[in-house]
């Protein structure tokens, strides 16, 4: 007859085994996450980001990182027009530590720190990327390179102008309808609360030129010019330049108007398009969109 002491070592054994056992299958499935959980450094999202972009890479380039390292592990992405301080204490509450943003970070447009010697504004920002440990990574020339523009399609995408030009072309025709009627779409489709128009509100229009952003006057005009639109729809535009054109334009008694829909709200949908872009390819990373918004009141 075995003694008690023995029947209890061997039961408090086969107990310890079964215990092991349901912990190993608690485990397993949390050991498997973490195992397939992704994991990205900047570097290697930028390289994915590259691969996608017709031609070789720039010589000379805006697109470089303004902040943080190469080799930091992504924990979440956030695109966005402009990286504020607003846009960058809302990716640190998302968790998110790599801003892909579409314009400068610094106020200029090589992000050159001395642009103004010494500025107590760039060094408090700086200060904040630190304190979040966060990366910005600057996609301009790159993702206007892409076939279709990225900018432009977003763009396209949000005006449901699509089916109107397939493949991202800057000039198109849609529907004949008011320079009120496009104007009230604009204002609707993209959220823009205000916009700066020349013409008619009840002129026809049907050949749209479309150049989201800050193109030079000179490609403005010569775009409206060669697609013979009737309605040029810019981001911005120096004002001694495109907007005086078409004040002279209209003189001479030509039908053509002018839409100034602002810079960040013009690309922003370009930026935005950029997390259903991107998604796809860092499956199971975070990645949304903060809009930077303008930085003006309008009175």
């Amino acid at each position: 007859m075995e003694n008690k002491k023995a029947v209890y070592e061997r039961r408090d054994f086969l107990e310890d085994i079964v215990r092991a056992g349901m912990a190993g299958l608690l485990v397993a499935p949390v050991l498997k996450n973490l195992h397939s959980a992704p994991s990205y450094t900047v570097e290697q999202i930028i390289d994915l980001i590259m691969k996608e972009v017709p031609g070789e890479r720039l010589p000379e380039t805006v697109d470089t990182i303004k902040s943080g390292s190469g080799d930091q592990v992504v924990t979440g992405i956030v695109t966005t027009m402009f990286a504020t301080v607003r846009v960058i204490e809302e990716a640190a509450r998302r968790k998110a530590n790599f801003i892909i943003a579409h314009e400068p970070t610094f106020y200029n447009n090589t992000d050159d720190l001395n642009w103004v010697h010494d500025n107590h504004v760039v060094k408090e920002k700086q200060r904040l990327l630190e304190k979040h440990r966060i990366a910005i990574w600057r996609f301009h020339d790159y993702w206007h390179r892409m076939i279709p523009d990225g900018i432009l399609y977003g763009v396209l995408q949000k005006m449901e102008w699509l089916e109107y030009s397939p493949k991202g072309e800057a000039s198109f025709r849609v529907p004949e309808q008011s320079l009120g009627e496009i104007v009230y779409q604009l204002k609707t489709n993209l959220g823009i609360p205000h916009l700066r128009v020349i013409g008619n509100l009840t002129s026809p229009c049907s050949r749209i030129a479309l150049l989201p952003g800050a193109w030079p006057g000179q490609k403005q005009v010569e775009l409206m010019e060669k697609s013979e639109a009737d309605l040029l729809i810019v981001g911005e535009s120096s004002e001694w330049e495109t907007p005086e054109y078409i004040r002279d334009a209209r003189s001479f008694g030509k039908h053509v108007s002018m839409i100034i829909l602002g810079h960040s709200f013009s690309e922003e949908p370009g930026m935005e398009w950029l997390v259903q872009w991107l998604q796809p390819k860092v499956p199971g990373m975070p990645v949304s969109h903060v809009a930077s918004g303008e930085a003006y009141s309008w009175l």
